[in-house]
């Protein structure tokens, strides 16, 4: 499959998670989560090794699973501690446990080999941690298309003008060029709309009536994580681009965690500068993302659908390609990395390389 396993992915929002067996999919895997009486998140494979009944389908015994088909029970660290009828528990019948982090009421999970999950190549920024910050937590979007469309979409500032005329974009902003950084760790798409009508959005969140200097950042934290900077100024303050927080500034967060090849979960948030501590702007601000987004799910799902027919010419590509042409070939060397293992450099080797 075509996915990124050694990274973390975000498995939902902490108070989504309690005492009750709940089943998810992730990069084609299938996991069983609770929370155990002491608070700790657990995540097994949601699979009984004796006849493969989802352990999902089971119940909770004393902080421990038991499967509902034969009572085979399994503790947190996935290790079988019963097998009614007998003595002995066999050490093939364990399951995988998958290491668990939370982080501002975030859930992330690690997918691949648990010796390289290192807690601290978790995703962050600081604004999460700043009391000038309003960080709120937003919704999920189930979009039925592959994660890879998903995230490239996130990298993308050009489509904003087209899908989203009346919402987080508007025709200012059709022919204003793209600028795109691939040199670091971090992928990232900008560009600055000076002088122009302010977008829905911010008509009425903002207030702004007349012109405005507006901007996207748009930052792809692979394998699929995303942070789009946005905001708007009144274009009297000729404001510098490093001063944006002159500003009403937002940052949607995007954690997009694969499922399998045709589903994926956008996981969405935001931390803004203004209304800080205000819940009903929190509200307000939902609802009109909700709009955007339902946007990009309408295309996406279009897009897929599409990639499912049979080809009759190569896709074409143009300028404004660069951001998720960088992103799908990272992605392909990551998945590459994985499938092999690299063992050293060999001692004495008989072959000898010119």
């Amino acid at each position: 499959m075509n996915f990124v396993r050694n990274s973390w992915y975000v498995a939902g929002w902490s108070k989504s998670f309690d005492a009750t067996l709940h089943s998810l999919e992730i990069t084609g895997q299938r996991i069983v989560m609770y929370r155990a009486s002491t608070g700790k998140l657990t995540a097994l494979e949601d699979r009984c090794p004796h006849r493969l009944l989802p352990l999902s389908k089971g119940k909770l015994v004393d902080d421990n699973i038991q499967c509902g088909y034969h009572g085979m029970t399994f503790n947190g660290a996935g290790v079988c501690v019963r097998v009614p009828g007998q003595d002995n528990t066999p050490e093939r019948a364990n399951v995988h446990a998958y290491p668990i982090e939370e982080r501002h009421g975030i859930v992330w999970i690690w997918m691949g080999d648990p010796t390289l999950a290192t807690p601290e190549t978790i995703f962050d920024i600081p604004e999460m941690s700043d009391p000038k910050w309003h960080i709120h937590h937003g919704g999920q979007l189930h979009i039925k298309a592959h994660y890879l469309n998903v995230a490239e979409n996130l990298v993308d500032p050009a489509h904003v003008s087209f899908v989203h005329p009346t919402t987080l974009g508007n025709a200012a902003s059709e022919n204003v060029p793209v600028h795109v950084s691939t040199s670091g760790d971090v992928i990232r798409a900008w560009r600055w709309i000076r002088d122009a009508p302010p977008i829905g959005f911010f008509r009425e969140f903002g207030g702004f009536e007349g012109h405005v200097d507006r901007w996207h950042y748009y930052d792809l934290h692979l394998p699929s994580t995303a942070v789009i900077d946005f905001g708007s100024i009144d274009t009297k303050e000729n404001c510098p681009e490093e001063e944006r927080d002159r500003g009403v500034r937002i940052f949607a967060l995007h954690f997009v965690t694969p499922v399998n090849e045709n589903y994926t979960i956008d996981h969405w948030m935001h931390l803004r500068n203004a209304a800080v501590g205000e819940d009903a702007a929190s509200g307000k601000i939902d609802a009109l993302l909700e709009v955007a987004f339902a946007e990009d799910v309408a295309i996406l799902e279009a897009v897929h659908e599409e990639e499912q027919r049979p080809q009759t010419r190569k896709p074409v590509r143009i300028a404004i390609d660069k951001g998720p042409a960088v992103y799908r070939k990272r992605i392909r060397e990551l998945i590459e990395a994985e499938a092999v293992e690299e063992l050293g450099e060999p001692v004495n080797p008989v072959f000898q390389q010119h």
